[in-house]
């Protein structure tokens, strides 16, 4: 996958095209990321220790990864990545548009 847990993204594609939020969660054997405060569902939840309450709580559901783009670091705009090895032999992604390296 693209992305990781912690990388700021932008939504390409779904009701929630255009907004900005950072990855809570990657799950790699679906290809799908979980993003903050998109995508959000209403979840009927019934009261228990964590939700004594319970009721209906707004919850982020997974988007498919190939509907977000990561947002570089440097230039501040959604790009493509690929990958390059550091002088001390790391391997790290690199935006296609700025050549930065995001870590």
């Amino acid at each position: 996958m693209h992305v990781k847990k912690g990388d700021l993204v932008k939504v390409l594609a779904g009701k929630d095209k255009g907004k900005q939020g950072k990855i809570i969660r990657s799950l790699p054997k679906e290809s799908r990321v979980v993003v903050e405060k998109v995508n959000l569902i209403k979840k009927h939840q019934k009261p228990t220790q964590k939700y004594p309450q319970g009721g209906i709580i707004a919850m982020e559901a997974p988007l498919h990864v190939s509907n977000v783009m990561v947002i570089c670091p440097s230039c501040k705009k959604p790009t493509r990545t690929g990958h390059k090895f550091l002088d001390n032999g790391k391997k790290v992604r690199q935006c296609k548009r700025c050549g930065a390296a995001i870590e």
